[in-house]
C-alpha cells in the first residue's frame, strides 16, 4: 500500500541552492495521494469536538474543504488581503522576504465555536499563527491544527506551542 510520501516530489535547489522543495501538487494531482491525505486528516479528527474547519488560501482550501465535507462541518476561508467581499478582520505575518496579510469575514466564526485549522504545510508557522489570532479575536477556540507536511527544521511547531498540532508527514530538514 502506498504512503502519502510516495506522492510528494522533492525538487532539489528550488527556489535557491541548498533547498529541497517538497512539491505537494503531485499529491493532489493523484487520486490516491489526495485520498490518502484527506482520509489521514479525517482519521486524526475522529473524536475531536469541533464546529468548523478553517483553511488558508489556497492549498488549505484544497485539503480543508473535503475534510469539512466528510465530517459534516462548514468551511471558513482565510484569504489574501482584498479578496473577501464583506466586512473583514486581518492579520499581517512575516514571510521570508517581507510580509503578507490574511483576512477573514467578521461573521465567519461565532464566539465559542471550536475550530480546526487545516493547511498543506507548516514551515515557520507564520501563516497559521495569523489565522489563530483572527479566530481568537472573533471568539473561536482552536482545538486542533492539521498539516499534510511539516518541515521540522524550520521550527514552525514551536510558534504553535500550546495547541494540538499534527502533520501526516514530517521531514526533519528545512
Amino acid at each position: 500500500m502506498a504512503n502519502i510520501e510516495d506522492y510528494v516530489t522533492a525538487i532539489e535547489d528550488f527556489p535557491k541552492p541548498g533547498i529541497i522543495f517538497r512539491d505537494i501538487t503531485t499529491v493532489i494531482g493523484s487520486p490516491e495521494g489526495l485520498r490518502l491525505s484527506v482520509d489521514g486528516m479525517v482519521e486524526r479528527l475522529e473524536g475531536v469536538d469541533f464546529d468548523v474547519v478553517v483553511g488558508s488560501e489556497s492549498r488549505g482550501f484544497i485539503f480543508g474543504t473535503p475534510v469539512a465535507y466528510e465530517m459534516g462541518k462548514g468551511f471558513v476561508l482565510a484569504r489574501k488581503k482584498g479578496k473577501l467581499p464583506r466586512e473583514t478582520i486581518s492579520e499581517e505575518y512575516d514571510l521570508e522576504y517581507g510580509t503578507a496579510t490574511l483576512e477573514m469575514h467578521t461573521d465567519s466564526i461565532r464566539p465559542g465555536q471550536k475550530v480546526v485549522i487545516i493547511d498543506d504545510l507548516i514551515a515557520t508557522g507564520g501563516t497559521v499563527e495569523a489565522m489563530i489570532r483572527m479566530i481568537e479575536r472573533l471568539g473561536g477556540e482552536v482545538v486542533k491544527i492539521l498539516f499534510v507536511i511539516e518541515l521540522a527544521g524550520l521550527k514552525g511547531r514551536e510558534r504553535l506551542e500550546g495547541y494540538d498540532v499534527e502533520s501526516l508527514i514530517t521531514y526533519e530538514g528545512a
